[in-house]
């Protein structure tokens, strides 16, 4: 136990009743809570008189995180809309002025940048109006949700899918009578969807898959099972969350010749059912889910493909890896309507590419993906008019682009010891590809171009930093996010043939940043015991003295290939951080290897032990600060969220390093966690018993050394709750002082902003009391 611990809280922990608390500060003595939460607001100690007097005016809680927005001061500038290319000379963009009602879309010229309204709002809003049912009050907000949805427009854009009522319409913008496609109001349809000619529109209703004809109307069902435990045309969380991308639960894909659709057919009976208690207010809310934990019956797949004419379905072929449980990762089709898929085993050790005809015949495997530890999903293949296409592979230890020629590897298109991020496009007329990568630095983002057959590589942004690029239709131009640790994001046109800037569409300049003190982050190289060069973010106090030692305060996420340290705004050294620098912490980020962003052969590391290697890692680089005369080695914190959570748990029970850990949402042992993402890094508890022993939290709580504040969002559906409360009644059993929020109607994450505040401000109020010494 750190040898500042107030004598009060040297002995305290929770009862039997952790959640008595949960609804006011729910700490582990909740009637000293308010003083606590009090020092988040008192003055910001002697660093802020010394800003004032340097003419720069001192964070301050309120300025960072006022609910009154007309207090609350914007350090990141006013975000320019997202931009869509439409043409190889214009883009669109959200009309950002809230009192235009011409179109609330407007259409950019590139190089000019004059704008006008880009479709006909008033047009489409009286189109609207004519749907019966659709009261005056309603119009506005109809037309104005479709309108800004481009996934709920055809192609063409010519006309876009409302819903009224639970059903679903297509209205067209050259004021053609809106068209019904369904008239089942007790049923939702779902993530529907045009083809690709824009004739039809596939969509899901009571998990099953219908298609509608988009000029006559009515719907047609291509699925008869679907249920709560069988889904056709939609993906459960589990898929959504750990593979297609949180948020993603399309899970049908048109044919590019839009007579047939491919689907996933998620069986859920074998899942176990985790519920969830949502008791914050008089009338008790349960929740139920399939959620498969670490070893646990996954959602049984199947990949179909439906005619949309006939509706006669087409079931693909997966009984070959029926004993490794297969998941299907990836689904898409060739130019010319080839089915393409990729599956995995389980445990994720493997990647199948293949491919087959739209009935399911000439199934082929293109090629195998393995390597020393797991395989990550990867993209979609892009083809080439020549019958050949790209792919990405970590297979060299770092993930790079190849050509292939159906299984023939044509040659390597990128190399060496960096990566590539995302490919934007092949300019096959002059034999090139767009990609974005990290040639120049693992803690930025470039773009690029190179031959397809892997020579005259050329970066074409210059600023260091973090770039994201959008090309247009003929590669001419593209268009570029930019930010570093130190500017916020700022947009600029740039030519593709060497990256010269045509203009600047988007300064963002932000006055609050001249005005307040803010102190430049410092980006630092730091090596391990073994040689490995970590990236760090330091943040000194402003009026730093060499000649003293500080407390420090260690943030990140550590899991794999997760970086928290960036060269972009935001990225590293945010403003909260900014606040506890000018109290007198020396903020630190250091990126472990196997969240470096330096190449899978950097991640594998971690194989079947998260925590260990990771934290020999977060040790090194808090031991350098110390071996700097930085770091006062009797008050260093640590503090995470979601896999944070866990090294931040971790580290306080199998370290002596750190004095105050401050965990959210965490995970306390691996077997509480799903399937897809643990068994990828841990492989299943049956084949890895000893790992999963050795990496628990809740195992080791009786080691706890140090001060651990616990929170969790009390309905988290991802993360659950149960984790913590795991750790609770094993910190108690051992008589081990810790502290607790929990935060009632919050999931992953504390976003509702008063209770956001609450919890920055218990963090603000634990470092006060156990790195700086600061008594209520």
């Amino acid at each position: 136990m750190n040898s500042r611990t107030p004598p009060a809280f040297q002995t305290l922990a929770f009862s039997s009743a952790p959640w008595a608390c949960s609804a006011a500060l729910a700490m582990a003595a909740c009637s000293s809570a308010p003083a606590d939460i009090a020092l988040a607001r008192a003055p910001e100690t002697a660093q802020a008189a010394k800003l004032g007097a340097s003419g720069k005016k001192p964070l301050t809680f309120e300025a960072l995180f006022s609910l009154d927005k007309a207090k609350k001061v914007d350090f990141s500038g006013k975000q320019a809309p997202g931009a869509t290319w439409i043409d190889a000379g214009h883009w669109i963009q959200l009309e950002t002025n809230p009192d235009a009602k011409e179109s609330p879309w407007l259409v950019v010229d590139a190089l000019t940048g004059a704008s006008k309204p880009y479709l006909d709002g008033k047009k489409f809003a009286a189109a609207v109006s004519t749907i019966p049912g659709v009261g005056e009050d309603k119009i506005e907000s109809i037309a104005k949700r479709a309108l800004t949805d481009t996934s709920r427009m055809d192609a063409k854009r010519e006309s876009a899918l409302v819903d009224v009522a639970d059903d679903l319409w297509i209205v067209r913008f050259d004021a053609v009578a809106p068209v019904r496609l369904t008239s089942t109001p007790e049923v939702e349809e779902e993530e529907a969807t045009f083809s690709p000619d824009g004739a039809r529109v596939a969509f899901v209703a009571g998990n099953d898959l219908y298609v509608a004809d988009a000029k006559l109307g009515g719907a047609k069902r291509l699925t008869t099972d679907g249920s709560d435990m069988v889904l056709n045309g939609k993906l459960d969380w589990l898929y959504q969350e750990e593979v297609f991308g949180r948020g993603t639960f399309r899970a049908f894909w048109w044919s590019p010749d839009s007579a047939r659709l491919a689907f996933l057919r998620l069986d859920q009976s074998g899942v176990p059912i985790y519920t969830l208690v949502d008791d914050a207010t008089y009338e008790v809310k349960v929740e139920t889910s399939p959620y498969p934990r670490s070893g646990e019956g996954n959602p049984t797949v199947a990949l179909r493909v439906a005619d949309v004419d006939s509706a006669a379905t087409t079931n693909i072929d997966l009984s070959a890896y029926a004993a490794e449980e297969p998941i299907v990762v990836e689904v898409a089709w060739s130019p010319d309507n080839r089915l393409v898929y990729q599956v995995q085993d389980r445990e994720q050790r493997w990647l199948d590419l293949r491919v087959c005809t739209q009935d399911g015949s000439g199934d082929t495997r293109l090629l195998r993906e393995t390597t020393p530890a797991w395989v990550d999903r990867t993209d979609t293949p892009r083809w080439l008019a020549d019958g050949t296409f790209l792919w990405t592979s970590e297979r060299s230890g770092w993930r790079h682009l190849y050509r292939y020629k159906d299984s023939e590897l044509v040659g390597a298109v990128t190399s060496g010891e960096w990566e590539v991020r995302d490919v934007h496009g092949v300019d096959e007329k002059n034999g090139l590809v767009y990609f974005s990568g990290t040639e120049r630095s693992p803690i930025g983002s470039d773009a690029y171009s190179i031959r397809l057959d892997g020579k005259a590589l050329k970066r074409l942004t210059q600023r260091p930093g973090t770039h994201a690029a959008s090309f247009n239709d003929d590669f001419s131009l593209f268009l570029d996010k930019w930010s570093d640790i130190t500017t916020p994001t700022q947009r600029r046109l740039h030519r593709a043939s060497d990256g010269s800037e045509v203009r600047v569409v988007d300064a963002n300049p932000v006055p609050a940043l001249a005005e307040y003190a803010f102190t430049p982050p410092e980006l630092l190289q730091v090596k391990t015991r073994d040689g490995f060069t970590m990236e760090a973010m330091r943040i000194l106090p402003p009026d730093y003295d060499a000649s003293k030692r500080y407390p420090v305060m260690v943030f990140g996420y550590w899991g794999p290939h997760a970086q928290t340290v960036k060269n972009s705004w935001g990225g590293s050294g945010g403003m909260f951080q900014q606040l506890l620098a000018q109290r007198g912490v020396v903020v630190w980020s250091c990126d472990n290897r196997t969240s470096s962003g330096k190449g899978g052969v950097a991640t594998w590391p971690c194989y079947l032990r998260l925590g260990e290697s990771e934290l020999a890692d977060v040790e090194d680089g808090v031991r350098w600060l110390i071996d700097q005369g930085v770091a006062d080695p009797e008050r260093i914190g640590i503090t995470g969220w979601s896999y944070g959570g866990f090294m931040t748990s971790y580290a306080l029970t199998h370290s002596k390093t750190f004095a105050l850990g401050i965990a959210g949402g965490s995970v306390t042992d691996w077997k509480n966690y799903d399937t897809i993402y643990t068994e990828r890094f841990m492989r299943t508890p049956k084949n890895n018993k000893e790992g999963y022993e050795k990496t628990s939290v809740v195992a080791a709580a009786d080691k706890l050394h140090g001060h651990l504040v616990l929170a969790h969002g009390a309905i988290d559906d991802n993360v659950h709750p149960g984790n913590t409360m795991q750790l609770v009644y094993a910190l108690q059993k051992a008589g081990k002082p810790f502290e607790l929020a929990l935060y009632p109607k919050q999931r992953h994450g504390v976003t509702q902003p008063a209770q956001s505040n609450h919890w920055k401000s218990m963090q603000l109020a634990a470092i006060d009391r156990w790195l700086l010494a600061v008594k209520p």
